[in-house]
Parts: C-alpha cells; structure tokens; sequence
C-alpha cells in the first residue's frame, strides 16, 4: 500500500484543497476550446495510471478528467466543492438505518469510451470494485474497503462476485458493510471505484497494465483511444497518446453527453489537455511566461521564479496557492529508543523552531505553521481543532521547556535536562536528498543537538526513503522524507494508516510510529517490543470512523487530535503547506477544489490549438 504522499513533485493525493478557488482573466469569461497545455519534471506515477492502483496526486489528476464514479465531490472551490453529489448515479442515496446498506441506481445512457462504446452497468462498477479485490493488482488504498464491504479482503486470487455487492439488475448496485462507515460516499468518490469494462480490465491482472488503455467514461479520453483494437485481449495494444516518459493527451470522449452530468459542476472547456514532460522545471516557468505553455504541476517554482512571481505585480495574479491538505512532520518511532520515551518525543516537540522550517519551506506563503497533523481547515470550524500543545514565542522553540521535559525521561542521567545516554547518539533520521528537505534537515539537526540528540540523516530519493521507512525490521528511529495528505477531505485518511495499530504489518507498514503496536503484533512481524507500553487508539479511530460526515464527527477527530498530541506524541507538527501553480498568460479561468486541487475540467484557456 502507498499513500497519497507530498513530495515536490507528487501531492498525495493525491488530494488537494482550495484557497483561492477560482480565478477569471478581466474581461475574458470562460470559453470552450483550445488546448490545456502542462509542464512537468515527471508524472511520478504508483501504478502506470491503473486507477485501481494510482495513488498519487499527479496520477489522480490525471485520472479525475477521464473517469465518473457513482458520486463525486462537486467540481467547485471552498465549501460548496466538500458537497457529494449524483455521477453516475441518479442521487445520493440515503444509508439504511443500521448504516450498513447503500443502494444506487444508474442514470440510463451514460456510456463508455472508445474503444467499448457500450453503455455502462452495475456489474461495471461492481469489477472495479473485483479488481480492488484481487491480490495481484496490489489496490494500493484497498484498506478504505477491505473489511468494510461484506467480503472484501484485498486477498482474491481473481476478479470475482464479492458477497456484499449486488447487482440485481444492470441500473442498481447494493452495498452490503460490516460496520458503520460514515465517510463510505466519500470513499466512493475516488478513481479506483470508477466503472471498469471486463473485456478490456480482464485483459490485465498484473499492476499497472491497464493504465496504458483505460477506458474513459468521463469527458475526456487517451488520444488514440478510438484506434485501439478491443475485438480480442491479445490485439489491444497500448493507446498512442501516452507514454509514461514523455507525454500525455486527453481528448474529447465522444460519448460523453453533458446532460448526464449536470450536478457535478463539470464544465469540460478545454478540447484537450496534453501533459509534456521536462526534466529541467527552470525550463517549465520558462514556457509558461513565454506562452509555450498554460500551467505548471505538482513542481514547485524555483526560489528565484517564486520571488519574481511574488514581487511583479503583472505576475503576482498568476502564482496560484493551493491548501494540500499536506502536513510535514518529524516522525518518531516508539519502538526505537530514545523516542520509546514520551518525555523525549515531548522535548523534541518542544525544541524544534517551526518558525525557521517555514522559512526553510519558502515562507509563510508557501506554509502555514502546522500545531497538530491535520491541517485545521479539514476539521472546519470546530472549537476542539485550534489548539497547540507546544507553544513558544514566535514558534522558535522553547529550550527550557525541552530540557524540563528531558529530564522526566530516562535517558537523562544526572537531570540537567541533556539526553546523554548512548542511545542518543547517531540517531537515524531519514530524509529526502532534495530540496527544501535538506534545508529542514539542518534546522532538525541542530535544534536536537541542543538536548543531546545527535542526528545522522540518511538523505535518499524519495522512492528509496519511502521504501526504507517501510520495514519495521529496520528499527529507524526518524523520518521526515515523507508527508502526508488526505485522499478525500476527512480525517480519516490520515489515521487509519499513520496511528492504526491494525494497519502494522511487515513490508508495506505506514504506521511508521507503530501507534497501536501489541506484543503479539511484535512478535508476528518480527520486531522488539519496547519495556513500555505503546498506546493505542484503535477504540477512538474506530469511533469516529463509524459517525456520519457532520459536525459531531469533526469534534471526534479534533479531540483524538489532541490525546494524539498529548499522550502519544508521535510527531512533531511542522508545517501546513500549500501547492503553487503558475499560470500563462492564456489561461482565461483557473479554478481548484478541495477534492480535486487543479480541476482542470474547469480551467479555460483562449488559445486555438486543435488536439
């Protein structure tokens, strides 16, 4: 299992949210046509754009314009983009009253792309959920459904019927779960649960293979679609209008008719959106200003570009700020000493200058100062989100208050609040090899050497860190190379795999922590068990987890949020940080959403390239 992880290029995802909303050039509303065109250094793609198995934020933004699923998050910015709307569906459906059984019906007409060009079924949404079912595709956020639809295990040796989904006719699908889940329509929203035709997804049970000819039922399709030879599984050859290395280009589906969609807020302006890859991101703002190109992606603009955009104002309207839903944290692990004392990860909660790590990031207009994980945006408005347990003047640290904390801790020998024994030496921390994560890791650094931790950083490729923080075995004290954002805009994307004592296993762990790690658990997967007991939040994940999407959820969260930081203390919060885009200067209408981040459905752009 992956996550919808932040890195510089890749915005976990997957999943972003809405600051500014939506932006119009003066005078110029919307137009439809032309064509969308879109820098970027590498798709940085999980599954080859499988969408039972893509779980990266440039891959859902690839995904979302070519796929409709039985309900969507609205295609608009600010609160009215959190409303869950009809798609494929005729309406939301209201939960029976035990909350375990949902039950939808299909709009007529609604058909696929070239090269099926049938209309779509039930049973086509029931394979995708078949295909998230079975081993061999490794759905990568499969445990959204694992264990909550009746017969789900993620362990299928094939697509098959699955026990809790029924198709009783070709317009109605019925969810059958095993508990309560009150984000369940939430879940539903994203691309893995998208309809899958059988005659072209049965051809490919192996990860990744399908993504090269996925089958549109949005308004945009792979160029070439139309070309493609689906008679037989062996004459289908990958779709011409996207290699994974060099480019991408969606076209118009022809058998998308608007008047099946008209509550999703998708407005579908561009006649085509074309993704060029550029190694060089220099180059990319480069084209933007000089119209070569529309729109830059999940990379960050240079420092130099960022400066320049913030300080012309015939540029300034164009840097576009996106609230990610993304928190950067350094994460301790419990089993791994010094951090299996709570006294010591509460000292470095206090020792760290968040203040500094902003500015490291690139300001406060690229972050936020983070006090707990999720960002208080995606708890709303409740009381119980705006808290912070480690306050300092300025947010620079608090010195004394650390040492107060070290000296409670076991690690302390003599009490002047100075961590001296061996364990905190050559502490392991592991960190991306690229910027700002090696300019965070000095301030790490040194803020630990102050209370005598002393940090060996391990700077490595993203895909190499997130491997490395993968393996219990490995006993790594610290990481700070991977972020976290939310798949949908809930908390529980955020829990149930960082602090879900369940979710621990021993290959694809992400409960780097081990929150929730019992002795038996240790010995099954081969690690040892620390002389005190880790704690567990299992009970207060599973309680709000079961309440419906409302208020009293958001106030479940925000007060597992606080014993988190209080009692548990995993991380240290750093920063709440945002996604910039850059804009050309032919984009006419820019809009983001909470869901979706650049909804390029519903950008616009006045140039009159043809597809």
């Amino acid at each position: 299992m992956l996550a919808v992880l932040v890195t510089a290029a890749i915005v976990a995802s997957a999943c972003t949210g809405g600051e500014k909303g939506s932006t119009s050039s003066p005078g110029r509303g919307p137009q439809r046509g032309g064509v969308l065109r879109i820098g970027l250094t590498s798709f940085g793609l999980s599954d080859n754009l499988d969408p039972t198995g893509e779980y990266t934020g440039g891959g859902w933004g690839v995904l979302w314009p070519m796929l409709r699923t039985l309900v969507a998050f609205k295609v608009a910015s600010g609160a009215e983009g959190l409303q869950i709307v009809p798609d494929l569906a005729t309406e939301v459906p209201t939960p029976s009253d035990d909350g375990l059984t949902y039950t939808f019906h299909l709009k007529p007409g609604i058909r696929f792309a070239p090269p099926v060009n049938r209309e779509i079924t039930s049973e086509d949404v029931a394979y995708a959920f078949e295909r998230i079912n079975t081993k061999s595709l490794a759905a990568q956020y499969g445990f959204y459904y694992d264990g909550v639809i009746d017969g789900m295990s993620g362990t299928a040796a094939k697509p098959g019927p699955i026990s809790g989904i029924d198709t009783p006719d070709a317009r109605t699908i019925v969810f059958h779960l095993t508990r309560p889940t009150g984000d369940f329509l939430a879940r539903l929203t994203m691309p893995a649960t998208a309809p899958v035709p059988p005659e072209v997804g049965g051809c490919f049970l192996k990860p990744g293979q399908y993504g090269r000819d996925i089958v549109a039922s949005g308004p945009y399709m792979i160029e070439g679609s139309d070309r493609v030879d689906a008679s037989a599984c062996d004459a289908i050859q990958p779709v011409t209008g996207f290699d994974p290395t060099s480019q991408l280009t969606l076209v118009r589906n022809p058998n998308y008719d608007p008047s099946t969609d008209t509550q999703t807020g998708r407005m579908a302006y561009p006649d085509a959106i074309r993704w060029q890859v550029d190694t060089n991101a220099t180059d990319i703002f480069d084209k933007i200003q000089t119209g070569e190109l529309d729109l830059s992606w999940y990379d960050q603009p240079p420092k130099a570009v960022l400066r320049q955009y913030l300080t012309d104002p015939a540029l300034k309207d164009r840097l576009k700020s996106i609230s990610a839903g993304a928190a950067e944290y350094f994460q301790m692990n419990l089993t791994a000493p010094p951090f299996d004392d709570i006294h010591v990860r509460k000292a470095v909660n206090y020792a760290i200058d968040r203040a500094a790590v902003q500015r490291a990031w690139g300001g406060p207009e690229v972050a936020d100062i983070a006090t707990h994980l999720i960002p208080s945006y995606v708890l709303g408005d409740v009381p119980a989100a705006h808290f912070d347990l480690y306050p300092s003047s300025g947010n620079q640290g608090d010195l004394t208050a650390a040492k107060d904390e070290m000296r409670q801790s076991r690690y302390d020998s003599n009490g002047d609040g100075i961590c001296d024994a061996a364990a905190c030496k050559d502490v392991v921390m592991i960190n991306q090899n690229v910027e700002p994560w090696t300019t965070l890791e000095a301030i790490i650094v040194q803020d630990l050497s102050r209370i005598g931790i002393r940090v060996i950083a391990r700077d490595l490729e993203f895909g190499a860190a997130f491997t490395a923080i993968q393996d219990p075995t490995a006993m790594i004290p610290s990481q700070i190379a991977v972020s976290w954002g939310y798949d949908y805009p809930d908390a529980y994307p955020y829990y149930s795999s960082l602090f879900d004592g369940s979710a621990i296993n021993a290959s694809t762990n992400l409960n780097f922590s081990m929150v929730g790690l019992t002795e038996a658990k240790a010995r099954e997967i081969g690690v040892p068990y620390p002389s005190e007991p880790i704690p567990s939040v299992d009970a207060q994940i599973g309680k709000c987890e079961a309440l419906t999407v409302g208020a009293e959820r958001l106030t479940c969260w925000a007060e597992l949020e606080r014993t988190v930081m209080q009692d548990v203390v995993p991380i240290v919060p750093l920063v709440w940080y945002k996604l910039l885009v850059v804009t050309g200067n032919d984009v006419q209408y820019w809009m983001s959403t909470p869901q979706q981040g650049q909804a390029l459905v519903n950008v616009a752009v006045s140039n009159k390239l043809s597809p």
